[in-house]
């Protein structure tokens, strides 16, 4: 079995894998969204004392598979420093006192490979991760090749729907609150810009967006005037033009792709409106749509888990005394994951 921990961001995860069967075996995650909330936004230092905290807790309750671990594994990229110091921290005292491998795991790839828990690979197959800190569009050819095919120049689709939630004064996080909202809104009341849509260029850009809900907000009043039809009507104007954009730059990889399998992961992927697209343009580029369970979505300890199984296969170990804490890196189009 592998032990795989999870606190890139504000999830506090921890999860027990088979590696024969590819088996969840335990999985447990505890979110610390309510916590963030009155801030409107994930406060780093806060979130690092809080999996101080809650990892331990769940760690308590691995204890009966203990004694037939094989590895652990740990997120160590892309993430808030202080709080992957504290998953890490975690994994290697594990793999200190336990002496057993440890296996680095890049986020994103875990994202990737939320798809396969508990199930066996599909690749070659395009990704496109949407999340509160990434938007891109992934080719996965296979284990140690993916690359890159469109990234956001800017904000990514997750942090531009928190930001257009926390100007109306609606919460945190926002991406679940502006779609349930804008199903009582009007789509084509408001005439939002769909970013890029005049270039060829295949990337995502979503700050001129942002920059167009912000003033249509003031000129209603703002958040502490703004009615309630409007905020609907915003949230509903505002996510149609994602998933414009979203969907215009898709079609410009799909036309140059025999790939014939597609996905979207991420925690935005939980968005139905969005994934209610993304089905018709499978079906008119006669691609396979394949979507994660909802519960795995967000950031969570068993897509860290499913990869490390691979990675366990390929003896791709790192030393628990060398291990980076890679909080940021930049990604362009054409980078190697």
């Amino acid at each position: 079995m592998i032990l795989s921990i999870e606190s890139s961001c504000d999830d506090s995860s921890i999860a027990i894998t088979s590696i024969k069967t590819n088996k969840l075996l335990f999985h447990k995650k505890i979110s610390q969204e309510l916590k963030h909330a009155s801030y409107g936004g994930v406060v780093p230092e806060l979130a690092s004392r809080l999996h101080a905290i809650d990892l331990p807790n769940i760690l308590e309750d691995t204890k009966p598979y203990i004694k037939n671990l094989k590895a652990v594994a740990v997120t160590n990229q892309p993430g808030l420093g202080v709080t992957l110091l504290e998953g890490i921290t975690m994994a290697k005292t594990i793999s200190i006192v336990q002496d057993i491998p440890l296996i680095a795991v890049n986020h994103l790839k875990g994202h990737i490979y939320s798809l396969f828990i508990e199930k066996r690979e599909i690749m070659p197959i395009l990704v496109l991760l949407i999340s509160g800190g990434h938007t891109q569009i992934i080719e996965v050819n296979s284990f140690d090749n993916m690359k890159i095919l469109a990234t956001s120049l800017d904000d990514s689709v997750g942090e531009s729907f928190d930001k257009v939630a926390k100007m109306m004064g609606l919460g945190y996080p926002g991406g679940p609150i502006v779609e349930k909202l804008a199903k009582e809104g009007d789509e084509n009341r408001f005439n939002f810009p769909v970013p890029l849509k005049e270039s060829n260029k295949i990337a995502f850009s979503l700050s001129g967006l942002k920059n167009a809900v912000r003033l249509k907000i003031e000129e209603l009043g703002g958040a502490s005037k703004i009615k309630r039809r409007d905020k609907a009507d915003i949230s509903a104007s505002f996510q149609k033009s994602i998933k414009l954009h979203l969907i215009q730059k898709s079609k410009k990889i799909f036309k140059n792709s025999d790939i014939k399998d597609f996905a979207i992961v991420g925690g935005a992927s939980a968005n139905l409106y969005i994934r209610k697209a993304y089905r018709r343009l499978c079906r008119e580029f006669n691609k396979n749509l394949h979507t994660v369970p909802l519960e795995f979505c967000s950031d969570n300890a068993g897509m860290i888990g499913r990869y490390a199984v691979e990675a366990y296969k390929r003896e791709i170990f790192t030393n628990p005394y060398e291990i980076d804490i890679i909080s940021n890196r930049k990604l362009t189009a054409g980078t190697l994951l």
